[in-house]
């Protein structure tokens, strides 16, 4: 109900519930007991959204596109020093940008249609590939219920090793060659593809609301 009424404040959100929802439910904790309950429900909540989203004709697409966008936590040598963040965020590169940023990547395996099937937060320089490797590993199921998935990508998922994991998870991935390579298969692709593979990410770390935390550790572990 907090996500789905927009609240990305848990305090706002609590003294919503404390005034209009005490009716439903016969007892509604303070802002610490929330926090507990809802780290504590976290494994639930995944579950639940997986089963919404598996409920969908999306979740049957057999195209996923794969991308990292930056998150960016802070611009200022004081921000990086006194942040609850040091130590895990650290500075990158943003290629599309042209520039520098200090902060985290967000990873994300999505359908064309937007649908996120897969995601993570990384430091800003984590490998793009041993990421993907890594939100599959986690959730062994993702790939294994579903062989032959089209997976596109930019350049940065490239390497023998990493194509031949996929493949042997009867995953095929598309990309654009990287220099001195032959063009690839599914070039005409990518150009028309690029847009929409920003909006999604735009659109996930708004709802996720990834860039509004002021250099502190986001609330509630969101």
């Amino acid at each position: 109900m907090q996500v789905l009424l927009g609240y990305t404040s848990e305090a706002r959100w609590l003294r919503h519930a404390h005034e209009h929802l005490c009716h439903l439910f016969r007892y509604l904790p303070q802002q610490s007991g929330y926090n507990k309950r809802l780290r504590a429900a976290a494994e639930l909540i995944k579950m639940v959204i997986r089963v919404l989203a598996t409920d969908t004709t999306l979740w049957a697409d057999d195209v996923w596109v794969v991308d990292s966008t930056p998150v960016e936590c802070g611009r200022s040598k004081q921000t990086v020093r006194r942040s609850d963040l040091a130590g895990w965020a650290e500075y990158g590169y943003c290629a599309s940008h042209s520039r520098y940023f200090w902060g985290l990547r967000l990873h994300l395996v999505s359908t064309l249609g937007g649908l996120p099937v897969g995601f993570a937060l990384t430091g800003a320089k984590a490998d793009e590939r041993q990421t993907l490797l890594g939100i599959f590993t986690a959730d062994p199921a993702l790939v294994a219920d579903r062989p032959g998935q089209t997976l596109i990508g930019d350049r940065n998922y490239y390497g023998k090793d990493f194509e031949q994991v996929l493949d042997m998870a009867g995953n095929e991935l598309l990309r654009p060659a990287r220099k001195n390579e032959d063009e690839r298969p599914g070039a005409r692709l990518f150009t028309p593809l690029r847009q929409t593979i920003e909006s999604i990410n735009q659109t996930f770390k708004g709802q996720l609301d990834l860039e509004r935390h002021g250099g502190r550790t986001p609330a509630g572990g969101r």
